[in-house]
């Protein structure tokens, strides 16, 4: 199988010089000259580049003649090759700063419910109806055959050869994704005496990378984890972009990453949508979300433009009332579960600035669907209001929160409910799909903040932590010892509602690393969004007034 930097290896030099010479003389904002920056610095190396080599380079370039046209390329106003020192990286060219949105005011701060609203009494209904989990249902499998594929590389300009390049750009609100900054945050947020005995943090995240470890060992040769590919490759690339590891930054997983990245571009359809999804097409959601998450913290065009291609598919499924159903199809069905994953890739789209048009009217849209989904007691539906056992409030709240609405109604009074209606017991779990509503309550109530995420955080870190299965000396380790590896399965009680260990491991890996997957795009910044200009967040806050329910 040949990885994304493997690619450049089958261009010939003067292919190589050819596409170097139209990227510096491309847009800085353009593909072609990001292509050219990364390759220079594959071809040459940072550490060998110097202000003689940078203008060697220039001198050079003025006298390169393109048989194509056989006309000689003269290349004016050269951009200039920034060294990072420190990083002994080629940077990027420095970016426009965009044009002030008067129109998107900073998303609300973390808003701690007070204890008198906690202490209001309101409950749930008891009704017991459950959603279809289509990661359950792997009996019709959309697409071609899974595999990858040879990419075909054509010789002009406008189709660059991938190439996983060691990016220093990131989200600038997906701060606190390094290793120094996860443990301030674990200091400030994590689990008391870690979630089991030590320093505070240090044993969620001891099985954070265990987890991370066990899924590495589980990825297929093809860059894919089983079953559902496109879901659960996804699913486990998500646990590690929250952990801050992408080929630039961690020796460790780099590669694993890189590889599951690169099943994705290869086995995306021409349509957008992925080979290999489940019948429902959760898969399409969670894959994109994926993307744009990658895309956010590498700045690769070739991620942007497949991640642009699969979020089109999203908006074009979006209803007039702002919902999803199933495989982003048009219908009267608004399905709460579906959207979730919708909501979560399109705000991860938004934030990596992917520039579809009608991004931020859908996430604007899907507001009025959500509020209309909650119950008066509290508790989010399936498909309607009084539809389901509020196994769902987690994804309602969630996704309110994500969108700037934590303030309305719906929000607030969905994280009472679930404040009074939802424990974390693995040996009794909550429900029966326990670790699917589990991922979405803990980042809710990590939010809401308070008295609400306090205890739920003496519950949740430490079973999970208990309950990870552990395998002695499993896999190697970049430093060539042996490491332990872990995973989660469902508890005893619970039948189905599961795509196997890799959904498990992959959402409860996503639960404990809550403390710094988002927390300076809803929180407060951990170190370098204080030294940032409030209104360059890049987040998303919607102004929403009440909205009649005709259906209660």
């Amino acid at each position: 199988m040949k990885y994304l930097t493997d690619l450049l290896d089958d261009i010939p030099f003067k292919e190589q010089w050819h596409r170097i010479v139209i990227g510096l003389h491309a847009p800085i904002d353009s593909g072609e000259h990001r292509y050219a920056v990364h390759t220079l610095m594959h071809m040459i190396g940072p550490s060998s580049i110097s202000i003689v080599g940078s203008v060697g380079i220039a001198l050079a370039t003025l006298f390169v003649t393109i048989e194509a046209t056989h006309k000689q390329v003269v290349l004016s106003d050269l951009p200039v090759i920034l060294i990072d020192p420190q990083r002994n990286t080629i940077l990027d060219p420095p970016e426009p700063a965009p044009p002030a949105r008067e129109d998107e005011p900073l998303i609300q701060p973390r808003d701690p419910i007070p204890e008198t609203f906690l202490d209001s009494g309101i409950g749930s209904n008891g009704r017991t109806i459950e959603p279809s989990d289509s990661l359950s249902d792997n009996s019709r499998l959309r697409g071609a055959e899974d595999g990858i594929r040879e990419n075909d590389l054509k010789k002009t300009s406008e189709s660059l050869a991938p190439f996983m390049g060691k990016s220093v750009l990131v989200i600038k609100n997906l701060l606190g994704r390094t290793g120094e900054d996860r443990q301030i945050a674990l200091d400030r947020y994590g689990a008391p005496d870690g979630g089991g005995g030590g320093k505070k943090g240090s044993a969620s995240e001891l099985a954070v990378r265990r987890a991370l470890r066990w899924l590495k060992k589980e990825q297929l040769p093809d860059g894919s984890w089983k079953n559902t590919k496109p879901a659960m490759t996804g699913l486990a690339l998500l646990a590690y972009l929250a952990h801050g590891d992408t080929s630039a930054s961690s020796k460790e997983f780099g590669t694993t990453v890189e590889k599951g990245i690169k099943w994705l571009l290869d086995n995306q359809e021409p349509d957008g949508r992925f080979k290999g999804r489940d019948a429902h097409d959760y898969s399409h959601p969670i894959a994109t979300y994926a993307l744009c998450e990658a895309y956010g913290m590498t700045k690769l065009p070739f991620i942007k433009s497949a991640a642009e291609k699969a979020v089109d598919i999203i908006l074009k499924g979006q209803h007039s009332s702002g919902g999803w159903d199933y495989n982003c199809q048009q219908s009267n069905r608004d399905d709460v579960s579906y959207m979730g994953w919708c909501v979560q890739a399109l705000k991860a789209a938004y934030i990596a600035k992917l520039e579809n048009e009608g991004l931020k009217q859908a996430l604007e849209k899907s507001v009025a669907c959500l509020k209309k989904s909650a119950d008066p007691s509290g508790k989010f539906g399936y498909t309607g209001p009084q539809d389901g056992n509020g196994g769902l409030t987690g994804v309602g709240v969630l996704c309110l929160q994500m969108l700037g609405a934590s303030r309305e109604p719906e929000c607030r009074n969905g994280v009472l409910w679930l404040t009074k209606s939802c424990t974390f017991n693995w040996e009794k779990p909550w429900l029966t799909s326990p670790i699917y509503y589990w991922y979405y309550i803990t980042q809710a109530k990590f939010q809401a903040g308070g008295e609400t995420w306090n205890s739920w955080n003496k519950q949740f870190a430490a079973q999970l932590i208990q309950h990870q299965k552990v395998e002695s000396n499993a896999i190697m380790g970049p430093d060539g010892r042996m490491r332990d590896v872990g995973w989660w399965e469902p508890p005893a009680a619970v039948k189905g509602h599961t795509d196997g260990p890799v959904m498990d491991t992959a959402l409860c890996t996503l639960q404990l690393e809550v403390y710094y997957r988002y927390l300076p795009t809803f929180g407060k910044a951990l170190q370098q969004q204080e030294e940032e200009p409030e209104n360059n967040t890049g987040d998303l806050a919607i102004q929403v007034t009440s909205i009649p329910n005709t259906t209660r």
